[in-house]
């Protein structure tokens, strides 16, 4: 251990937005919990590539004790990274409401993302902390009828062993009919699900009502 230049990530300030992961070319950072932050002292440089790339002025540089760097480590994580990155996949294809089936063997079991189609646009986190094991379907509430969406809903609970719903939408107001197209398909279908529900600010930051 040696005193030396790291990363230091105020949680507070950081949203959890994601900006600051493409500019460490040391794969120190990742999104955890919501947080970006350090994965292992002995992948940063302490150089601060990543600095002028957090809009919430989150990162600093400090000194204090920590582990060299060690370049050897960071290639061979990322030898052990790249592949996870390549191997996540959409797991039904389409997503969008308007075209998904209402009966398909993806149901099974599933935790049914019902997203916003903006949201993955506005949070730079979303697919790490909102998407990953689940099923996702997107739409807008404002630009499509969400009467429909909720008929077309209550008919894909009816048919499908869902387990779990999870409603992620922006902060903006039109995006409330989508909470609303759940609410009638879970009443219009009878069942019983358990539902959790994220908003997105507009500048990133992820809420869990």
């Amino acid at each position: 251990m040696v005193v030396r230049k790291i990363v230091k990530i105020d949680e507070i300030r950081c949203n959890g937005c994601g900006s600051c992961i493409p500019k460490c070319a040391e794969g120190a950072l990742q999104i955890i919990n919501g947080k970006a932050r350090i994965v292992s002292d002995v992948y940063c440089d302490g150089l601060g590539a990543c600095l002028g790339h957090c809009p919430q002025g989150a990162i600093t540089i400090i000194e204090r004790e920590a582990e060299d760097f060690n370049e050897e480590a960071v290639k061979h994580q990322k030898k052990k990274t790249e592949p996870k990155i390549e191997q996540q996949v959409i797991f039904q294809w389409p997503v969008k409401l308007n075209l998904v089936p209402i009966k398909a063997p993806f149901y099974e079991k599933a935790n049914l993302l019902i997203a916003a189609d903006c949201a993955a646009v506005a949070c730079g986190s979303f697919r790490d902390s909102l998407m990953a094991g689940k099923r996702p379907i997107i739409g807008c509430p404002k630009f499509d009828d969400a009467r429909a969406y909720a008929q077309k809903l209550a008919e894909i609970l009816r048919q499908n062993n869902i387990t779990a719903i999870t409603i992620a939408h922006m902060e903006v107001p039109c995006c409330s009919g989508l909470k609303w197209a759940v609410d009638k398909a879970l009443e219009a279908s009878g069942k019983e699900i358990p539902v959790r529900r994220y908003e997105i600010s507009v500048s990133g930051e992820i809420n869990e009502l």
